[in-house]
């Protein structure tokens, strides 16, 4: 973090296009001494790695890394206040899953329900998936519903509902995050710095990888012998 405060929960029609546009009005284009602790971007790289331009450096962003983070923090700030705002889907996905999973996501259908997923048992060894949380993009239900099921089932009964919940989320902002070699315009890649800027523990991950990393010009001057 960088000592500000977490966003607050963003509203059900959540659109990262537009939240770019709106970075986009308020952020100048030009670096000064009162460029923001990530600075600007310049340019995407190879598709994964956002280049931003500090005052006094750059800064390397991996954008499904940093992404994932302030998905997964904005999802357990909106969680504080209530269940998670869901999207019904225009046509329910059915999956085939085992006994042992349908039993599970029965048993925990209402625990789904708050992290906004609806997920109700319409067979022995089926699932029906009916609503997914509002703000995450579109994603490979099928997979995300072997991902949650191997997260409710970890571990047995050894696990508390409110951490299974929380390891719901983070497979959820996982798939949710933008994916690498997608383009993000010079905008969106702003939004995405600004937001990780006030979201907690944004220098890593959920899974414990760096984010972003930083080179002082001092250190690109030593690289290529300048002033020597």
């Amino acid at each position: 973090s960088f000592g500000l405060r977490i966003s607050e929960p963003w509203p059900p029609a959540y659109s990262y296009t537009a939240v770019a546009r709106e970075a986009a009005a308020s952020v100048s284009t030009q670096v000064d001494t009162q460029a923001p602790p990530l600075g600007f971007a310049l340019a995407q790289l190879h598709g994964i790695y956002i280049l931003a331009q500090a005052p006094d450096g750059l800064i390397l962003v991996d954008m499904h890394a940093a992404h994932e983070r302030t998905t997964y923090e904005r999802m357990k700030a909106a969680l504080g206040t209530g269940p998670i705002a869901s999207q019904p889907l225009l046509v329910p996905a059915w999956i085939a899953v085992s006994s042992a999973e349908a039993d599970l996501f029965e048993e925990h259908a209402a625990t789904l329900s708050r992290a906004g997923l609806d997920i109700v048992r319409s067979g022995p060894a089926s699932v029906q998936v009916r609503a997914v949380p509002a703000f995450l993009a579109p994603m490979d239900l099928e997979e995300l519903v072997r991902r949650v099921g191997a997260d409710l089932s970890a571990d047995g009964a050894t696990r508390g509902i409110e951490e299974a919940l929380n390891e719901v989320l983070g497979t959820m902002a996982c798939h949710g995050a933008v994916r690498a070699h997608r383009n993000l315009t010079v905008p969106e890649m702003n939004a995405l710095l600004r937001e990780m800027e006030r979201t907690v523990r944004s220098d890593q991950c959920n899974h414990g990888r760096p984010t972003w990393t930083y080179v002082s010009l001092g250190d690109l001057d030593r690289m290529f012998l300048r002033g020597r």
